[in-house]
């Protein structure tokens, strides 16, 4: 079934209810049924056919959401990039996609149309907000709004979750049509989905990524998806109590935050029943005080875009659990639930013993076709049907699954992934860097913050400030060390590559498990 189709269904039953909004206004159901169409007949009317590539490059805003179920409509895929990628990133991701259209916000508008010639694949760049026929409410303007409603395999590409590799390599896991419907579905079985009474979610993480995995399920319940831009405490808290919103998802370092400048009473929070938290671990601790102050209201996810999202999760009632007789549990990522099955394996992809370590395994209708144009790389995680997480853990007898290491080398910095070798690759550009190794080291807001240990070449200057300079200039913010450190050697191994896990234990000894 057509995704759109849910959109259109909705649309009949709550057509005058807010579908969508933001800090500049909403649109109802009916709204969003009939502009969707016209962006979807639109696109088509341009040349696009089923299967092209259209990317999207901008802040949250209510028309990320009108573009996603346009995509659905017209059987186009979603090539979606974070809006806090460079300039250098976002053309990387863009090339690689080969997408024909790409809808920029105007935040990002003028750096984008200067790049237009380097651009040779983007046959159409579409601003939302410039006036104009071939921009973004001239377009919608041309199309007509009856659904194309598109018929569609349920392996054909959906949507491009892009993520950079362990090896520094750019890549997108390929999401079918088939896989979003899972992910719909799954979203419908999961205990205490539903808030009591319409729901009013907060999406203050990118839509681009996991807030915007919850998109869709809204839509087919008659919510509303409340789009923020930018996360700031205050204006969140302001929200909250305005919008009367229900719930909200927020990866650790913004639940850390808050609780930071959380002052009881100043807001009315009362209409919140729930906080989903994930893309990274949440510190007990911390977790246990956030429960203090909001209440019994947190949930946790655990997944990534090759499982399309959540496959196991830590519930309400479990972490209620956690605090009265079984206190582990807010250590633990939940039990898998939904359609997925998710084991721990040895080296060979054999389960192994309950308490045992191993790899987590995924298994399931919501797990990846591969990786976009990447054969060698889809074949690394993808083997007789199971997915390869790289997440070292344990399983207990009760099926809670406990994270204790990562096979990879990716960095979870505040919710994003965060690869050594891609910032290595760019601290190497710089003429005075002889070697260097990223690594994760404990943050008690970030969960891991970025820091690279560098070995400067003989006789040539360069200071710590003129690196980070040079990495933020070609590198997400996110993405930048916030700590660089020189040394005279790094420590190698018997081969002579540099051994990455020697330095990061250093700073993990202390550390009761070994990711932030």
């Amino acid at each position: 079934m057509n995704l759109g189709r849910f959109v259109s269904r909705s649309a009949r039953y709550w057509s005058d209810a807010p579908a969508v909004a933001d800090s500049r206004g909403s649109i109802t159901y009916s709204e969003l049924d009939q502009r969707s169409s016209r962006l979807a007949n639109a696109l088509l009317g341009l040349g696009l056919e089923p299967g092209d590539r259209v990317a999207m490059y901008s802040v949250n805003r209510k028309e990320l959401v009108e573009i996603e179920v346009a995509l659905y409509k017209a059987g186009l895929v979603k090539a979606p990039l974070n809006a806090r990628l460079s300039l250098e990133e976002a053309t990387h991701v863009l090339e690689d996609a080969d997408a024909r259209v790409l809808i920029v916000g105007p935040e990002h508008a003028e750096a984008i149309l200067d790049q237009q010639d380097s651009l040779p694949a983007i046959e159409h760049i579409v601003v939302i907000g410039q006036s104009g026929d071939e921009h973004y409410e001239g377009l919608l303007a041309k199309g007509s709004a009856v659904s194309p409603d598109i018929e569609l395999a349920p392996d054909a590409p959906a949507v491009l979750h892009y993520t950079s590799g362990s090896s520094g390599r750019l890549k997108a896991a390929v999401q079918t049509f088939g896989n979003r419907m899972a992910l719909l579905r799954k979203s419908l079985m999961l205990p205490e989905a539903r808030s009591n009474g319409i729901e009013k979610v907060a999406h203050v993480g990118p839509v681009t990524h996991a807030s915007g995995m919850q998109v869709m399920p809204v839509l087919f319940n008659g919510g509303c998806n409340y789009l923020i831009d930018r996360f700031d405490i205050d204006s969140l808290l302001a929200t909250i109590e305005r919008e009367k919103i229900t719930r909200f998802f927020a990866v650790p370092t913004m639940i850390y935050r808050l609780l930071d400048a959380y002052q009881g009473g100043k807001y009315d929070l009362s209409s919140l029943n729930r906080i989903t938290y994930g893309a990274a671990p949440m510190a007990p601790a911390r977790l246990r005080e956030a429960m203090d102050a909001f209440g019994p209201i947190f949930m946790q996810g655990y997944g990534a875009g090759e499982t399309t999202s959540t496959i196991t999760t830590l519930l309400t009632s479990d972490h209620v659990r956690g605090l009265a007789d079984k206190p582990e549990l807010l250590a633990s990522c939940g039990r898998a639930f939904g359609e997925s099955d998710v084991i721990i394996a040895d080296d060979d992809g054999n389960p192994v013993a309950k308490g045992e370590p191993g790899e987590i395994l995924v298994r399931g209708p919501d797990v990846m076709k591969g990786y976009w144009r990447a054969p060698d790389l889809t074949e690394e995680v993808l083997k007789d049907g199971w997915y390869h997480t790289g997440d070292v853990a344990t399983v207990d007898e009760e099926g809670f699954f406990y994270i204790i290491d990562r096979k990879k080398d990716m960095i979870i910095s505040g919710g994003f992934n965060v690869y050594p070798a891609e910032v290595e690759s760019v601290l190497f550009d710089h003429p005075a860097v002889s070697e260097c190794c990223v690594v994760g080291v404990p943050d008690k807001e970030w969960g891991e913050s970025i820091m690279a240990l560098v070995v400067a070449k003989p006789g040539v200057s360069v200071s710590e400030d003129e690196l980070g300079t040079f990495c933020a200039d070609r590198l997400a913010r996110f993405k930048k060390p916030r700590i660089i450190r020189f040394t005279e050697e790094l420590p190698k191994n018997p081969n002579g590559k540099v051994a990455r896990r020697m330095v990061r234990e250093k700073y993990w000894q202390q550390q009761d498990r070994q990711v932030g």
